[in-house]
């Protein structure tokens, strides 16, 4: 079966932005009391401060919880926005997909304000048919809804059409619970070994290595690649 559509996520698949969340969160932890290492915040980047705070902080409150995101939020904004630069090809890719007729949509967590950010970074307006942000579901990755969210928003595509490019294990586990299957990017500075066990039908470098090969991964087969 033809790919019809591709869900791509952003922060780290189409934009240079993990690291920056990284510095964020931290700042955000220690206005809260808690310092962890980069390292420890990065293994979490991919999910939303709803469920990223709980797994550092089990003890925090919903109101804690509901706090720390919002500084988050603010501290990137305000701080590291307008560092993010797109990786190169991400528009291209992106590009091409529509261009071949496949439906694009982006499939984030991110702010509402953040994606709008992102959209006009990475010239997309008048290529994607869909967009998700956080205030569309209630639970972000490894949860499924913001690909649930994104796939019923493109009408008469299945799950057996669709392909997901996301650079976290969360991506790739949050697909596979409504049947999509993931190519994941390495650009987001999670290993193989994650990716693969997550469930990872492909692994790339980053978006460019991805358009390269297009017409031999499985977003260019003819079969879908949970047929492979």
């Amino acid at each position: 079966m033809h790919v019809a559509a591709i869900l791509f996520d952003i922060d780290g698949t189409l934009v240079d932005s993990n690291d920056l969340h990284v510095l964020a969160w931290e700042e955000a932890f220690l206005g809260a009391g808690k310092r962890f290492e980069r390292q420890v915040i990065h293994d979490q980047i991919g999910k939303g401060a709803d469920m990223l705070v709980p797994t550092l902080m089990p003890e925090a409150d919903a109101e804690t919880r509901k706090e720390l995101g919002e500084a988050q939020g603010k501290i990137f904004r305000d701080k590291f926005l307008h560092q993010v630069k797109p990786f190169p090809a991400a528009h291209e890719i992106l590009a091409h997909a529509h261009g071949l007729g496949q439906r694009v949509a982006l499939a984030s967590s991110a702010s509402e304000e953040d994606l709008a950010h992102h959209l006009d970074l990475l010239k997309a307006r008048d290529i994607v048919a869909a967009t998700t942000s956080s205030a569309d579901v209630a639970r972000t990755k490894p949860a499924p809804d913001i690909f649930s969210t994104a796939l019923a928003k493109l009408p008469g595509v299945s799950p057996r059409q669709t392909v997901v490019v996301g650079d976290t294990p969360y991506d790739v586990e949050a697909a596979r619970k409504i049947g999509i299957s993931t190519i994941a990017l390495r650009s987001g500075g999670f290993t193989d070994e994650l990716l693969g066990k997550a469930g990872a039908i492909a692994i790339y470098d980053d978006v460019a290595a991805l358009l390269a090969d297009y017409d031999n991964s499985p977003l260019g087969r003819v079969n879908n690649a949970r047929e492979l």
